[in-house]
């Protein structure tokens, strides 16, 4: 019909969608989705222009995949767009199917103009939106990057052999060398971070104007469990760092990762459930979701209580498995 040509014409016109072609049937065009070629299907019922100027609510169905869900988004503000823009232009014609008395309420009633404004997001950019999240990965895979390459080219080191007439030996360190051990690398690690840390969120914001209502003190707070949990997390896994190179292209790999497990880009109700415990496992998904709340929402400590536990408990858990991993790492001393 004329007015389902329009709705696929102005469909086409939107910044979000691109019409790729019209299919004969469902059948055919779930073929192009299962191929790839589109990312969604949208079906137009035969009686779509009869019910429209019957005054009747005309319906439309939309098929979108899931596998990226910006495409979903803006397929769905595309069609709602077109639908309001449909609705706009006919239902005013539609006055002559009310009674008289409705025709006068119609006519005397003042028109509403609504106005929507993103929370916390006024722009409606990126930079708002995402920056802030990324700042703290940034911090922490830096973190890990740093104690992966120093724990791996101690283990490159362990594993030459030393020449030597007198005999060697290799020695599991007592648990309390593993404490020192633990203890001074993550006092160095947490100094260094805390004033990397202080320019990265602190100086930053003001100088790109990214949102930053947040109370400094609730944010370094925060930041304490952060830095401990992230360093004892890093320790912990050195046991896995054989060498300096490899843990980079491991941590940088898990990068986009991060953003999706904290919640922020994606609800975290509407995950999986092994998602959602991958949540309280990874130091920086938590810590990205109580930063964002304190420095783009202006919440305070209450607003972040349940990250804040998570936090604390993975400094215990982690702190634990750091002693195991050296109190077992095999260290070489020379007679």
């Amino acid at each position: 019909s004329e007015l389902s040509r329009n709705f696929i014409r102005w469909l086409d016109a939107t910044p979000q969608a691109d019409v790729y072609s019209q299919a004969m049937d469902y059948n055919e065009a779930k073929e192009w989705m299962k191929r790839g070629k589109v990312q969604g299907i949208l079906y137009l019922p035969h009686d779509f222009e009869a019910r429209v100027f019957r005054g009747d609510e005309s319906i439309f169905s939309l098929y979108a995949t899931t596998d990226a869900f910006l495409y979903f988004e803006a397929l769905q503000g595309a069609s709602s767009r077109v639908m309001l823009a449909i609705n706009d232009k006919y239902r005013p014609d539609e006055a002559v199917f009310l009674p008289p008395q409705g025709l006068l309420a119609v006519t005397m009633a003042k028109p509403i103009n609504v106005e929507g404004t993103a929370l916390y997001n006024y722009t409606e950019g990126y930079g708002s939106y995402l920056i802030p999240a990324v700042m703290i990965i940034i911090i922490f895979q830096t973190l890990l990057m740093v104690i992966g390459m120093v724990t791996g080219e101690e283990a490159e080191r362990n594993r030459r052999p030393i020449f030597s007439k007198q005999s060697q030996l290799n020695m599991n360190l007592t648990w309390r060398q593993a404490l020192y051990n633990v203890s001074g690398r993550t006092f160095v690690y947490v100094m260094l971070y805390f004033i990397f840390a202080l320019f990265l969120l602190g100086l930053l914001p003001h100088f790109f104007s990214i949102p930053n209502i947040g109370n400094g003190r609730d944010i370094i707070t925060m930041m304490i469990p952060f830095l401990i949990g992230t360093s004892f997390f890093g320790l912990a896994a050195s046991r896995y760092f054989t060498d300096s190179e490899a843990p980079l292209l491991m941590i940088a790999f898990f990068s986009v990762g991060y953003i999706f497990l904290s919640g922020v880009s994606y609800p975290l109700e509407l995950m999986p459930w092994y998602w959602q415990a991958a949540h309280y496992v990874v130091p920086a998904a938590p810590a990205v979701l109580a930063f964002v709340k304190l420095n783009s929402m202006g919440g305070d400590m209450a607003d972040i209580r349940p990250e804040m536990i998570t936090l604390w408990v993975q400094v215990v858990v982690y702190f634990l498995l750091s002693l195991w991993v050296f109190k077992h790492k095999h260290y070489r001393f020379r007679l």
